[in-house]
């Protein structure tokens, strides 16, 4: 499913082949996992967060990417997996365009 309670927030535009942040910060109970997936880099599952029992279902990691690609954020609950994207839009020679 798409949507859902959950944010999902990356840089605006890195330079080429820079490390950006990316955090996904979810308001709903019973999460069970959190991924982010990078859809054009070589190896696209950025990270993989396991929630433990009772905690806060929240994921953050820093993304090389070397063009332009949505980058995706996957919630897991018990019964249902919802999802968000963002195109992260990568400048090459960080001229910002």
């Amino acid at each position: 499913r798409e949507g859902a309670e959950h944010q999902h927030q990356g840089p605006g535009h890195p330079q080429e082949g820079r490390v950006g942040p990316i955090t996904v910060d979810v308001s709903m109970d019973g999460v069970e996992t959190i991924a982010i997936i990078a859809k054009e880099n070589p190896s696209p599952l950025a990270a993989a967060f396991t929630m433990g029992e009772g905690g806060v279902p929240f994921g953050r990691t820093n993304i090389k990417m070397g063009k332009t690609s949505d980058v995706i954020a996957m919630v897991k609950t018990a019964d249902k997996t919802y999802m968000a994207k963002k195109e992260v839009k990568v400048t090459i020679g960080g001229c910002g365009g």
